[in-house]
């Protein structure tokens, strides 16, 4: 199955999750303007008056969030639905953001500009088939003194059986070095319900993340790696806004990471 068709599916299935994303992500911001972790906020520093490019952005809750730190964003999603109610979010709130419907595999045959952030978080970047093109796309949208910023679920974690997980057994299920397209017939369940489709996502490692941002020409500023995931699994505890895990893990197990880059000089 080449890439294309593989893409085509993904769209078709985070079409499906539109509408209830927006209704639960509407909710949400009504209560929180920001719905970022605070690990996130902490590590972005002051984004004031930046201008920031949200990669893989879904229904904009989280572009959203950035605008509310006062950041200038455009979020770019592949799914037409997504980037429909992206628009619908900001009107609602009266939040200017820019919002663009593009495949992150075409990224580098746009002009979109130059950005002093580009940022992509939580759960995104395993829905991608070439890591490769999307690093290639970070560089081409970065000012020379900007940097990019990437918060996502750690491989260890993405390594285990989720429903053994939830009751606190370590089972390895998939395998590190899985190179291999993995097929599945249900999208969603995190915020709405489970639907039935197509869809297609990728294991990385972290060999696979950090080389290609290397080889496109930026420089790891650092890797930080935590004991706490973007969701909640199971009876995991909330730690901290928007952090998860169980209190028999904590300072044990590498749930999720970060890293920072910058242009190479």
């Amino acid at each position: 199955m080449d890439n294309k068709k593989m893409i085509a599916y993904n769209k078709s299935a985070w079409n499906l999750l539109a509408k209830d994303h927006y209704e639960v992500f509407k909710r949400r911001l009504e209560k929180d303007p920001v719905l970022l972790s605070d690990v996130i906020v902490k590590e972005l520093g002051d984004i004031k008056g930046k201008k920031l490019i949200h990669l893989q952005c879904n229904v904009g809750q989280d572009t959203l969030s950035l605008a509310n730190l006062g950041a200038e964003v455009t979020g770019v999603d592949l799914a037409p639905e997504n980037i429909k109610y992206a628009k619908l979010l900001a009107e609602d709130f009266k939040i200017k953001a820019d919002y663009v419907e593009a495949d992150i595999m075409e990224l580098d045959k746009l002009d979109l500009g130059k950005f002093d952030i580009v940022f992509t978080s939580e759960g995104a970047i395993g829905w991608l088939p070439d890591l490769n093109v999307w690093a290639r796309a970070i560089r081409k949208l970065l000012k020379d003194d900007g940097f990019f910023y990437v918060n996502e679920i750690h491989p260890f974690f993405l390594m285990l059986d989720e429903e053994d997980y939830k009751n606190l057994r370590l089972t390895l299920k998939y395998p590190y070095f899985n190179r291999e397209m993995d097929t599945g017939d249900w999208i969603g369940g995190y915020a709405s319900d489970a639907k039935q489709a197509k869809c297609c996502d990728w294991m990385y490692s972290f060999s696979d993340i950090i080389n290609p941002l290397i080889e496109a020409g930026l420089s790891i500023e650092y890797l930080h790696e935590h004991d706490t995931l973007c969701y909640r699994l199971g009876q995991m505890q909330e730690v901290a806004k928007s952090q998860y895990r169980f209190d028999e893990h904590k300072g044990k197990l590498p749930l999720g990471f970060s890293v920072k880059a910058t242009i190479r000089k």
